[in-house]
Formats: C-alpha cells, structure tokens, sequence
C-alpha cells in the first residue's frame, strides 16, 4: 500500500515537469511499482534500478544521469551530504534528482510506546527508533551538495494496523529495523515487547481497536546547476525602489 502511495506521488512530481530524461536511475528497496510508473510517464529512459547500498554508495558515475529518483533511502544514510554531493556528481548539467524519505514525526507513536515502556521495566532507554531529517533542514542539504533550484514538501500519512506487533513486524519484513549504531545488542525481553504493545493501544488506538501509525514522507526536488536555469539577479541590480514597486512613499 505504501509503496503504491509514494509512486503515485512520484508520478505526480514528474507530471509538471516538461522534459523527458535519457538516462534514469531508480534507487528503492521496492522498485516494481515505481519502474512501471516511471515507464509509462513517457518522460524517463534506459531506467536502470538500484538497490539501496548497505555502505551509503550511490554506485553511479559521474554525469552518467539525467535524473535520479531515490525512494525511502535517504533516511537510512549515515552520511546525508556526502550521498547528496555523489547523487550531484552523477548527474549531467541540468539533471533532476527527486528524494523521498521519512522525515520529520514518523513512527512518532512507536517512539514514544518504547520509551515509556521502557522507562517503567528498566529505569532508562535506548536508541529504538532512529531520528528523522528535518524538512526544512533538506533545502539547505541539497544546495550544500551543489544541486540548484531546491524545492521540498511534505506528504503526511495516517495508517492503521491491527496492534503494534503487526506494525513492528511489517517494519522489520520492509528492511526499516532499527539502524543505529547505538542500539542495545541484547535480547530484548518478550515482556517489554507486550509493555511496548499495550502502551501503544492504550495510548493510540481508534474506537474499533486498531492503532494509528504516523508517517511523514518528504519530498525534495533540486536541479544540477546548468547555465539556461534561472539566476538570482546580482546585489545592486535592481531598476526599481522597493518603496516605488509598493507604491508607498518614503517614511511610511
């Protein structure tokens, strides 16, 4: 279900752009979806599919692509300028690159049901849900990288399953457990998993007893500098007052 959601976002992000691509990469854990959407859009060719990297290599050469369109990979990268600067210097002059990542308060619910369970059974807490990128942080990513003309949003998304157990266990069947370094190397107890549970419906659950999921997926969008896109206009520039543009006269 999600993985239809976000290609049809993705589908809609391409749909006002006026342009087709040559060379598209695809990076995504689930790409089936994704690939036949790009491929009946008209706009993305020779679309070659790559599987997230374990070791944050984006695996690309340099100016091989015109687009590359990355979908919930980027929150699981420990270096998020550097992957950015390699999806930059992949791409040729005036290529796109489209992100899709959790961010801001995904799975805000199953963070705050670790916590408290864990704080009642053991006096204290470790890293159980990993912390997401802040949206108006990505802006300022993707220019820092050397992308241009950057553009994010975010896609808030409410699911609901039938108890926190089912939610963890599809997490951990999508590849999305836990990545931190810091996280605890022990077992965890089958006690503080129930804890965890029990936390979750009495805290989240709707009237019918199934429970609500928080995601929140961001989408950033920048272009590789490329002398025909738009320019900021030089410091002193200017033909006309500010104050003249308003129609308002000095002092006012």
């Amino acid at each position: 279900m999600l993985d239809q959601r976000i290609a049809e976002e993705m589908a809609e992000r391409l749909a006002v752009i006026n342009r087709s691509f040559a060379d598209t990469a695809l990076v995504a854990a689930h790409p089936d979806t994704s690939r036949e959407i790009l491929v009946q859009s008209g706009k993305c060719f020779n679309i070659s599919v790559l599987s997230p990297s374990p070791d944050d290599i984006l695996n690309c050469a340099d100016e091989s692509l015109d687009c590359l369109v990355s979908l919930l990979d980027l929150q699981t990268i420990n270096d998020v300028p550097g992957h950015l600067a390699q999806a930059a210097r992949a791409l040729r002059p005036d290529g796109l690159a489209l992100f899709a990542f959790f961010a801001g308060e995904t799975l805000r619910e199953l963070r705050e049901a670790w916590l408290t369970a864990e704080a009642e059974l053991t006096g204290g807490a470790t890293p159980r849900v990993a912390p997401m990128i802040d949206l108006r942080e990505s802006g300022a990513l993707l220019q820092r990288a050397g992308l241009a003309l950057p553009v994010a949003d975010m896609d808030r998304v409410t699911l609901r399953y039938d108890n926190a157990l089912a939610l963890m266990a599809e997490i951990k069947a999508a590849g999305f457990s836990n990545p931190l370094i810091g996280r605890t190397s022990r077992i965890t107890p089958r006690r503080l998993v129930q804890r965890v549970a029990q936390v979750y419906q009495e805290r989240f659950a709707d009237p019918d007893g199934r429970i609500r999921v928080t995601l929140e997926v961001a989408w950033a969008m920048a272009w590789k500098p490329h002398a025909s896109q738009q320019q900021p206009l030089k410091p002193g520039s200017a033909k006309m007052r500010l104050a003249d543009a308003l129609r308002v006269k000095d002092g006012e």
